[in-house]
């Protein structure tokens, strides 16, 4: 799956953009790395070609332009223009992508969308934390050396004359994913709708604060191991991340939003609010609420409306009855060794009571079960195990069949949705600025249609029969589903009685083994 990712720079030194992408830098602190001699390090591979500079470097084309348009002159003003096309791991292996495709993919790319700039376009084989991932660099100066050709995504003269600035509004960002996405499609590289938000959002500021302190808590727990000291945590969190995994906690376990905003209230004094049909959370401590927008697209109204519907079909499997069940089965102590560990004299009392109530309970579970024999209980245990394997294996199954089921139904909403737009552009005037208009909605029809290109589909399913589907296969899931809780909570309790019958005899053995020196 390509991205796209923007980033301004308000750097006079134009040459520091192109040091950056040639020579090896620290990622923390954005300083060069250097060699034993002290001259920065270059970086392992990389491929750089430059665009409308001419025979002068980037850095002297975009003072030259400058200097002819007399702008770029305050501190506060916009000189470079940052844009990080990332692929997708896979697509070095599974589609052939290389360094050198992919660099020809910038330059069209860098052609096509930022026609008269003087730019840059470098790849590079690997991202953070060395993902491997191949990305391409295009670094541009945000002044137009020459008047180009009106593009249909270009609203206003500036956008296409000489001596203007590059605009990055949200129609231009919404243009270049669209055009990320063709540029997979046609290139037939992994691609994901950008036009829709993925899971989580995490902003460049912390993604860097989330790095920063990760390397600060790594040394840290560096420096309490090397005293022998054990690290209480291993994992640094933002106080945005502590957000998310707070609120997606209450809303694994609520049914209705009521119950969501009241227990996210009471549990963890995080308030929620609805405003012009969007979710807003502010934790505590904060005044200004915080949009769902810019924490995950999970917590977007609509899916949490769809989470808690979810939860209540699945109510009679995660909710307790309204019965007194019973203490589950818990392991033995092991009074011995926590003794001779360092625990005191209270602590072998209430061992000894905890362990007594616990092999009570093992012993009426084993009667209650009729298994008072070792081989009926290993038989027993088996059987259940085959049980458990089974019903996982069938729910498995299902949730990839309902998953399949799913896509196919996007495609086919898309599909439909846009068939009318596909038909009228046979009879429109003038067809090509028709679909530049609607460039991202023939987009995902396009990708529809491919999709059912792909999976063989000549004949698309009626929505009806597929929902109908989808819900049998949802109810039948359900069923294997609690035939699988069912029997992990008893396979569980069994194995926890095994184990305590075989430390009971295990210490009957101890206490009655003769001492190996007789005391004289």
């Amino acid at each position: 799956m390509a991205t796209i990712k923007h980033l301004s720079s308000k750097n006079s030194n134009y040459a520091a953009a192109e040091s950056y992408l040639t020579f090896q830098h620290n990622e923390y602190t954005g300083l060069p790395i250097l060699d034993e001699k002290g001259r920065p390090k270059l970086r392992d591979s990389y491929l750089l070609d430059t665009l409308e500079c001419g025979e002068s470097s980037f850095a002297m084309a975009c003072l030259i332009a400058n200097r002819k348009y007399g702008k770029n002159g305050r501190r506060e003003d916009v000189k470079t223009h940052h844009y990080i096309i990332s692929f997708d791991l896979k697509d070095a292996v599974e589609n052939g992508l290389t360094m050198e495709r992919a660099q020809a993919l910038g330059l069209q790319f860098c052609k096509d969308n930022f026609p008269g700039h003087p730019a840059i376009v470098c790849t590079h084989p690997d991202g953070h934390n060395s993902a491997g991932n191949i990305h391409i660099h295009i670094v541009i100066g945000s002044l137009r050396v020459r008047t180009v050709e009106r593009q249909p995504f270009m609203d206003k003269p500036c956008d296409w004359e000489a001596g203007k600035k590059h605009r990055c509004t949200s129609a231009m960002l919404r243009h270049l994913r669209v055009a990320v996405m063709e540029m997979c499609e046609q290139a037939d590289l992994n691609q994901i709708n950008l036009l829709e938000a993925q899971g989580d959002h995490v902003s460049e500021r912390e993604y860097w604060a989330q790095r920063r302190g990760q390397r600060r808590l790594d040394h840290a727990n560096a420096k309490l191991a090397a005293e022998g000291q054990q690290p209480t945590q291993t994992v640094y969190q933002t106080e945005l991340d502590k957000l998310r995994k707070q609120i997606y906690a209450v809303l694994n376990k609520t049914t209705t939003f009521e119950e969501f905003s009241a227990l996210l209230m009471q549990e963890h004094g995080i308030a929620v609010k609805e405003s012009r049909g969007r979710l807003s959370y502010c934790p505590p401590g904060r005044t200004k609420f915080i949009t769902a927008k810019k924490l995950s697209k999970k917590l977007e109204k609509e899916q949490v409306l769809t989470a808690l519907s979810q939860n209540i079909q699945l109510a009679a499997i995660i909710q307790p009855s309204s019965e007194k069940k019973p203490d589950k089965i818990r392991k033995l102590v092991d009074i011995q060794a926590n003794v001779a560990a360092g625990k005191g004299i209270g602590y072998e009392r209430w061992a000894k009571k905890f362990n007594l109530k616990r092999w009570s309970q093992t012993l009426c579970l084993l009667q209650e079960k009729k298994l008072l024999s070792e081989d009926a209980l290993h038989q027993r245990i088996a059987e259940l195990q085959t049980q458990h394997d089974d019903a996982l294996a069938v729910v498995k199954d299902m949730d990839a069949r309902m998953v399949s089921l799913k896509e196919l139904r996007g495609h086919l909403v898309v599909y439909w949705q846009y068939k009318p737009l596909a038909q009228k552009l046979q009879t429109v005037r003038n067809p090509t600025k028709f679909k530049e208009q609607h460039r991202a909605e023939f987009a995902v029809y396009e990708a529809a249609c491919a999709y059912f290109k792909a999976n063989g589909l000549r004949t698309l399913p009626d929505l009806k029969k597929l929902d109908a589907e989808y819900q049998t296969l949802s109810s039948e899931k359900n069923g294997f589903y609690t035939r699988y809780k069912k029997a992990q909570i008893e396979l569980r309790e069994l194995r926890t009685a095994q184990q305590n019958v075989e430390a009971f005899f295990r210490k009957e053995e101890r206490s009655h083994a003769v001492p190996q020196q007789e005391v004289k």
